[in-house]
């Protein structure tokens, strides 16, 4: 990670892919263009490194020749775009490719087809190493595009934030740092989870996504996800985490704005973890803690067999059952705590006694994040 002036910003594309998509853009133009010599055209002050890098490995004749955003002389919204300067050469019957660093709102794109409109050029096409079809707002063709990326402020590579970025040679992505609490939430079969699930998301002001509600609800409502789910279910397999994580996704995003989370249900191994904590750091988020429920097997079986007595359930009315499912669920817990606790983040919480004293010390393991 990178500081620059207040900002943070995260590793996001590194030198080699940018080396291979300019590699693909030189030969991609190269094998239109032909015998023709083009003339390339840089829009400083981005571009100088992408033309730079461009032309060495463009193999055939050319020539080369940069101009200037007028409005960059103080001006800070791309809203703002008034003229180009900087363009002497005649360029009459002339092939003309802007080669642009990159391309998002579509703005200095209108103003370059503005200007060259009255050019007389043969042709005027576009390329650009970075592409933000989120962003694009113009109707404008893209001739030519080396990496699609999300529409996010990116620095490095000629690209600077306030001045500063334009040399380093890899393209960071800024770490929109959210303060959120998240957590995952655990506990054995007759521990009370959901109860202070419910506590916490209210308490907190976080969603509650349980891995059971979601599979029913993307299935119910025959969801994309929801019938490759089923594809497998019906078949008696394991659906791959992709899937499940893909559905988490969709969930973390409908509540972008969500002060946190609470997963019940997920991660169950090792690889289900680091899933979660790549999706995310995606987020510019992480994992705070993993917390359990701690309560003594007998006090389980005792709960849980009063429960089969109201509840209907049968495997609350057996204790061979009961006793199986605790053991499971240490089996899997176990993973996940050293998991967790090798990172700092695991804390066991007593799980005896009244809802409002279990809720206040979670709340304390909480409060101290």
């Amino acid at each position: 990670m990178i500081k620059l002036h207040d900002k943070y910003f995260k590793p996001f594309i590194s030198a080699e892919q940018i080396d291979e998509a300019m590699e693909r853009l030189a030969t991609e133009i190269a094998e239109d263009v032909g015998d023709e010599i083009p003339v390339f055209v840089g829009i400083l002050n981005g571009s100088f490194m992408v033309v730079s890098d461009f032309v060495k490995k463009y193999k055939n004749p050319c020539e080369v020749t940069f101009i200037k955003l007028a409005s960059y002389e103080g001006v800070k919204s791309t809203e703002d775009i008034q003229r180009l300067i900087g363009l002497t050469q005649d360029l009459t019957g002339r092939t003309v490719i802007i080669l642009e660093d990159i391309i998002d709102s579509g703005n200095t794109l209108a103003e370059v087809h503005r200007i060259f409109k009255n050019e007389n050029v043969k042709s005027l096409k576009i390329a650009t190493l970075f592409y933000k079809p989120e962003a694009y707002k113009k109707d404008f063709k893209l001739h030519y595009v080396g990496i699609e990326i999300p529409n996010k402020f990116i620095v490095g590579y000629g690209l600077d934030y306030d001045g500063l970025g334009r040399n380093i040679p890899e393209v960071y992505q800024i770490k929109q740092t959210q303060h959120m609490t998240n957590l995952v939430l655990f506990g054995p079969p007759g521990a009370g989870k959901g109860t202070q699930a419910e506590f916490l998301k209210t308490k907190y002001n976080l969603v509650h996504i349980s891995t059971g509600d979601v599979f029913r609800y993307n299935i119910k409502n025959e969801t994309a996800l929801g019938m490759l789910a089923k594809s497998y279910m019906d078949k008696g397999e394991l659906v791959p985490d992709q899937v499940t994580i893909d559905m988490l996704n969709a969930e973390v995003e409908k509540n972008a704005d969500a002060n946190g989370f609470i997963f019940d249900g997920f991660p169950r191994t090792n690889a289900q973890a680091e899933s979660l904590d790549k999706l995310m750091d995606s987020k510019d988020s992480q994992i705070n803690a993993m917390i359990a429920l701690e309560v003594d097997d007998e006090i389980l079986v005792e709960r849980l067999l009063g429960r089969g007595k109201t509840s209907g359930r049968a495997d609350d009315a057996d204790e061979s059952i009961i006793r199986n499912r605790i053991k499971e669920y240490y089996s899997k817990t176990a993973i996940l705590k050293d998991y967790y606790a090798s990172q700092n983040k695991y804390f066991g919480v007593d799980g005896v006694g009244s809802i409002e004293d279990i809720t206040v010390r979670l709340s304390s393991v909480i409060d101290n994040l």
